[in-house]
């Protein structure tokens, strides 16, 4: 799972012209908690360490020259959850913006729940839930996915609740949610395998009918076979 935070920064208060001077600005986030003395997760000074886990990971998008702070969070992990805050170098003028933090919490996949089994022809209710906030409240834009899904209104595809009634052809098929979290470009998906139970169909019976000579006389024989569809492939057969 990769994470985009869109960020962009001014100057807190006017001090002449020093925050327009010519030298570079050097962006730090720090996780909360930790100095400015401290390694930080992310920045473009090279003369500034960055912590050995985020190291590769959390990265500057964009000109800092252009007030622009946002952070990339590539592969995030469960242990990346926490408070962030931003500071700013440039010159003779430093700021830490800690009345506007980085709230990153990292979740797993989505859940996916549903009764099961899974039945053919009876409506079952599906919900996919997913736990994440990311700088704040951010709404969750869901949307679900798969071949039992494709005689349904699209419109209904793009809510954390759904009502399928499954078909014989359902089973063994894949069921996709993704959960998209609207304005940090972060998209989370869980994949589920449907086990659906239908009543046996396509119901074939043969017989067969032969004559056998015994010691007494000629005698009947019979032997027969009865098979049907089934998502499990029983079959059966009698002599």
């Amino acid at each position: 799972m990769d994470v985009h935070v869109p960020c962009s920064f001014s100057y807190p208060w006017s001090s002449g012209n020093s925050w327009y001077s010519s030298d570079e600005p050097f962006i730090y986030w720090f996780r909360e908690g930790d100095r400015h003395y401290s390694d930080a997760v992310a920045t473009n000074d090279r003369k500034k360490r960055v912590k050995s886990e985020t190291q590769g990971r959390f990265r500057l998008l964009g000109d800092p020259r252009d007030n622009d702070c946002s952070l990339s969070i590539k592969e995030a992990r469960l242990s990346d959850s926490g408070v962030y805050y931003l500071r700013v170098e440039r010159g003779s003028l430093k700021y830490n913006y800690r009345e506007k933090q980085l709230n990153l919490q990292v979740t797993g996949k989505p859940n996916i729940q549903f009764l099961e089994p899974l039945e053919s022809g009876r409506p079952t209710p599906l919900t996919c839930s997913l736990s994440l906030v990311c700088d704040g409240p951010h709404p969750l834009l869901f949307s679900w996915a798969g071949d039992a899904l494709d005689a349904m209104n699209p419109d209904t595809l793009h809510s954390s609740e759904l009502t399928l009634t499954p078909r014989p052809q359902d089973h063994g098929t894949n069921l996709t949610c993704r959960v998209t979290l609207q304005g940090t470009q972060v998209t989370l998906e869980r994949t589920v395998l449907l086990n659906v139970s239908y009543a046996p169909r396509n119901l074939r019976i043969s017989l067969s009918f032969r004559n056998i000579t015994g010691r007494t006389g000629p005698l009947l024989s019979r032997a027969g076979s009865c098979s049907w569809d089934h998502h499990q492939g029983v079959a059966g057969e009698w002599a």
